[in-house]
């Protein structure tokens, strides 16, 4: 029986003593096993993130997450041998919860050094707050402006704040005033006497998923090129064993469950990763890939045929992934990979939380309880992200007039329609009562902030009629019209439907031809057919407006007027609306 066949505490009792056996095997042996233990797109959450389905019709029944049990599992694996290493694959910073967001994500930088990180490929959420700001979380000391920042003294923890014990790697990331990597391209690490290489790297489309600004003056390289010109340089150092962590990765075509997590149905065919993947020197040996928030466990064919390990492990700590690699002794070579998803179940007898570092979130949530527990608002029933065929959100609509609100007034920007990324929107708002028992129908800051974590700003601006036409071309694949040079070549990685404010309306169509899937007549403003050279006070955030998401015609914007934090708008629409109705995802069209 496979591992790949068990779940639960069963795989991870039946993993755990086959290595306890490999362990036991004699130092004469020609091979020597190393364990790597991985995760990926941790996203700081420090607290459960809630249920987990064990099979795809299942109900969500099993606790998982946590990070004080994902360092019990990580233990668990360690301890059954030594001769182990604990990594990331990115994002394990960036679009946090508050518990690890109101304090720059430093009580998830301390509690990934207790667990025992050794290294951290950045991802793209890593430049959330930027360069300046990645850098500190990786060297340490306190946040230039916010007192929150440096709270060691309440939580147990060094004062001023520690900075990361492991290591940042970003092999294709380079700045352009040193022409030097941002972090190490890589590490060597001596692993059962054996060294073994990891080449760290995020996804080249960085620059259009994050804020621009978080991102100048860095290049983002192309992965396969990256990894395959350090070759030759490791192999100068003598090291035969190569492990690339990757932020990009793909999708399998199966609900999450604990069953379906070792699959890889369809080989990630047409993934970003599969293309990597396929151009990767017959050097590299395993690829952890993270980015997709999803769980496989694949072997794709490398640029020589061969078939390699590639793996990812959900996301936000529920799942990790348990990888042993037998290395021949004499050469250095790798000579089989095994790995095994496993979900990080809270109600197994077999696994110790870490006691330690639960005592650490207790206090950074002790400290965020406050602020996260106030009643901002109320609603009437569930605001969910769920779309309409039309690409249309209910809770998508309430942002965007959150945010028109906000901006609508004279000397507030006057503005007459407000758009909202999709990708900004995080969570649903549940009429339930959460977890502060704030009731049902009740909104804390807490939830509101998990729906927007971003901490970006409004931006009003003016854009032609004809722009906001280009603006809505560009949400969809293949529509490159108003691109700057060097950007992505086919437009959108999919379809990327803006959510509009109560005041805009349209009605779209694929039709098979770029840049002609809204009809221009359909465009209007307070009912009204916008004309192409009138001028329009738009909102957007300031993601956006610096052209995120690809949305690049937004950077031709003029008179531009900058505005409340996108949280306080909401919370102020909240406030302004005794009780808010789910929106009614009537505003885009859309013709089969």
């Amino acid at each position: 029986m496979t591992l790949k066949n068990l779940t639960g505490a069963a795989a991870l009792g039946l993993s755990l003593g086959l290595i306890g056996n490999a362990c036991a095997a004699p130092s004469t042996t020609p091979t020597k096993t190393i364990k790597i233990v991985a995760f990926n797109d941790f996203h700081g959450q420090l607290e459960s993130p809630g249920n987990f389905r064990p099979t795809p019709s299942g109900s969500a029944s099993i606790p998982v997450g946590g990070v004080d049990w994902l360092a019990g599992y990580v233990a668990e694996l360690r301890s059954r041998n030594p001769d182990s290493i604990v990594v990331s694959a990115g994002d394990l910073i960036g679009a946090t919860p508050l518990v690890s967001a109101l304090f720059h994500d430093e009580a998830t930088i301390e509690t990934m050094n207790r667990l025992g990180l050794a290294l951290n490929a950045v991802g793209n959420h890593e430049f959330d707050e930027g360069k300046a700001e990645l850098l500190r979380m990786q060297n340490g000391g306190c946040h230039p402006s916010d007192p929150n920042s440096c709270r060691g003294a309440d939580v147990g923890t060094p004062v001023p704040f520690e900075g990361a014990k492991f290591k940042f790697l970003a092999a294709n990331v380079v700045d352009a005033a040193s022409g030097k990597t941002l972090f190490a391209p890589y590490a060597i690490n001596v692993i059962g006497g054996v060294r073994v290489a990891f080449i760290g790297m995020t996804l080249k489309e960085t620059p259009t998923i994050v804020t621009p600004s978080g991102v100048a003056g860095l290049s983002f390289k192309d992965e396969a090129a990256t990894v395959n010109a350090l070759v030759p340089k490791l192999r100068a150092r003598g090291v035969e064993a190569i492990v690339v962590l990757l932020h990009q990765g793909g999708t399998i075509p199966v609900t999450q469950s604990e069953s379906t997590i070792n699959n890889c149905d369809e080989g990630l065919d047409g993934s970003p990763l599969q293309g990597i993947v396929n151009q990767l020197d017959d050097a590299v040996d395993l690829v952890i890939s993270g980015h997709t928030h999803q769980a496989y466990n694949c072997r794709l064919p490398n640029r020589a045929g061969r078939l390699i390990s590639v793996t990812s492990a959900n996301a936000q700590g529920r799942v990790l992934t348990d990888i042993d690699v037998s290395i021949n002794r004499a050469s250095g070579e790798v000579v089989d990979v095994q790995a095994n998803n496993i979900v990080v179940d809270r109600s197994s007898a077999d696994v110790l939380p870490n006691t330690d570092i639960k005592a650490i979130v207790d206090h950074y949530k002790a400290i965020a309880q406050p602020v996260a527990n106030r009643v901002i608002g109320s609603i009437s029933a569930d605001i969910t992200r769920t779309a309409t065929a039309a690409g249309e959100s209910a809770l998508g609509d309430v942002i965007a007039d959150a945010q028109w609100a906000a901006t609508a007034a004279v000397g507030f920007g006057e503005a007459v329609a407000a758009f909202m990324n999709p990708g900004g929107i995080r969570a649903d708002l549940s009429f339930a009562s959460g977890a502060a028992a704030e009731g049902d129908g009740k909104v804390s800051y807490g939830e509101a902030f998990t729906v927007q974590p971003f901490g970006n700003s409004l931006v009003t601006l003016t854009l032609t009629g004809a722009q906001i036409h280009t603006l809505l071309e560009q949400q969809f694949t293949g529509c490159t019209e108003g691109y700057p040079a060097g950007a992505p070549a086919s437009g959108q990685p999919f379809n990327r439907i803006l959510q509009v404010s109560a005041s805009f309306s349209y009605t779209w169509q694929e039709k098979g031809t770029a840049c002609d899937n809204v009809d221009p007549a359909s465009i209007k403003i307070g009912g009204i057919e916008v004309e192409p050279d009138a001028g329009y006070r738009i909102t957007v955030n300031s993601f956006m407006a610096d052209g995120g998401d690809q949305f690049y015609v937004l950077t031709q914007g003029t008179d531009r007027l900058g505005g409340a934090l996108d949280l306080d708008a909401l919370e102020s629409y909240f406030q302004a609306n005794s009780l808010v109705a789910p929106g009614g995802r009537d505003r885009i069209g859309w013709l089969p």
